[in-house]
């Protein structure tokens, strides 16, 4: 399981239809709530919030950006 932390950009592993959320959606996490359960911010490409709900690692995938550097 990957390290998640504050300001990791994450995608949603399930629908939440509850949330009105998809699979797939993009998020960034806000907030460590407890060991695995974490404050996702879900916002539209204006910066506007229209979701926020914790989840747990397993409901997310972390998405990068840049190519990891070897060891």
């Amino acid at each position: 399981m990957e390290h998640i932390k504050p300001f990791v950009v994450v995608a949603l592993l399930e629908d939440l239809p509850a949330r009105n959320l998809q699979r797939g959606q993009v998020g960034t996490v806000v907030e460590t709530l407890a060991p695995d359960v974490f404050e996702v911010e879900f916002s539209d490409n204006e910066g506007r919030a229209y979701a926020t709900c914790p989840l747990r690692s397993s409901q997310l995938i972390v998405l990068h950006h840049e190519l990891a550097s070897a060891s």
